[in-house]
C-alpha cells in the first residue's frame, strides 16, 4: 500500500478524483481495491489573532503519541500561495498520508468548510471536524496590530479579517463549525477546551 492514496499500488495510475468504497480505495483504471485508514481530521480554525498558533504547541504536547498537530502556514509559500485550492488539497493529501501511520491529524490554520468539503481529497477522511477560535473585534485588532512588521498586518488587512470573523460566526451553525471565544480566556484554559473537544471525537 502506497502512502500517496491517489496512486494505485497495482497499476500505478494516479486518480484525480479518488473512488472510496467504505474503507477501500478503488482504481478506476484496473479495478484494484486496497484498504486504507480512514480517520477523522480535526481543523482548528478561526481568524488570525484568535490563538491558533498559541494553542498548537500546547496541543502537540498534550497529544504526543496520540495525534499529530500541524500548522498549515508552513506550506503557505511559492506556487501554493498562488493557488489556494492546491494549497488546501496538498494539506488534505498530507494529512491522509499521516493517517496511514494510525494517528489522527489536528490541522491548525484559517480555513472554512467550503474550502475543504468540495475537494476530491475529502474522500480520504471519515469526518472533518471544525473548531473555530474567535474573539471580539477589539481584541483581534489589538492582537494583530501588536504583531511584528514582517507579518504585514496593515489596517485594511485587519478589517478583512474582522469581516471574515463576522461571516464565520454567523455561518457557523449551517457550516457545522463549533465556536470558542478566546477573548478573555488564558491559553491553558483554551487548550483545555480544545483538547476536550478533540478527545470527544477521536475514534475508539
Amino acid at each position: 500500500m502506497g502512502l500517496d492514496l491517489r496512486i494505485c499500488p497495482a497499476c500505478g495510475d494516479r486518480a484525480d478524483r479518488p473512488v472510496v468504497v467504505g474503507d477501500l480505495l478503488r482504481c478506476t483504471r484496473c479495478g484494484h481495491e486496497w484498504p486504507f485508514r480512514k480517520l477523522p481530521l480535526f481543523a482548528l480554525t478561526g481568524p488570525s489573532g484568535a490563538g491558533k498558533s498559541t494553542l498548537g504547541p500546547l496541543l502537540a504536547s498534550r497529544f504526543a503519541g496520540e495525534a499529530v498537530v500541524l500548522e498549515q502556514d508552513v506550506l503557505w509559500a511559492g506556487a501554493l500561495r498562488d493557488d489556494v485550492p492546491a494549497f488546501r488539497a496538498t494539506w488534505l493529501r498530507m494529512a491522509a498520508m499521516l493517517h496511514q501511520n494510525g494517528r489522527p491529524v489536528v490541522l491548525c490554520g484559517t480555513v472554512a468548510p467550503p474550502e475543504f468539503e468540495p475537494l476530491p481529497e475529502r474522500a480520504f477522511f471519515s469526518d472533518i471536524h471544525y473548531l473555530a477560535l474567535v474573539a471580539t473585534p477589539a481584541s483581534l485588532r489589538a492582537r494583530l496590530r501588536a504583531r511584528p512588521a514582517w507579518r504585514e498586518w496593515d489596517e485594511p488587512r485587519i478589517e478583512e479579517m474582522l469581516e471574515f470573523t463576522a461571516w464565520l460566526q454567523e455561518s457557523a451553525p449551517e457550516l457545522g463549525v463549533d465556536l470558542f471565544d478566546t477573548t478573555d480566556v488564558p491559553a491553558e484554559a483554551a487548550a483545555d477546551h480544545a483538547e476536550k473537544w478533540i478527545r470527544a471525537r477521536l475514534p475508539a
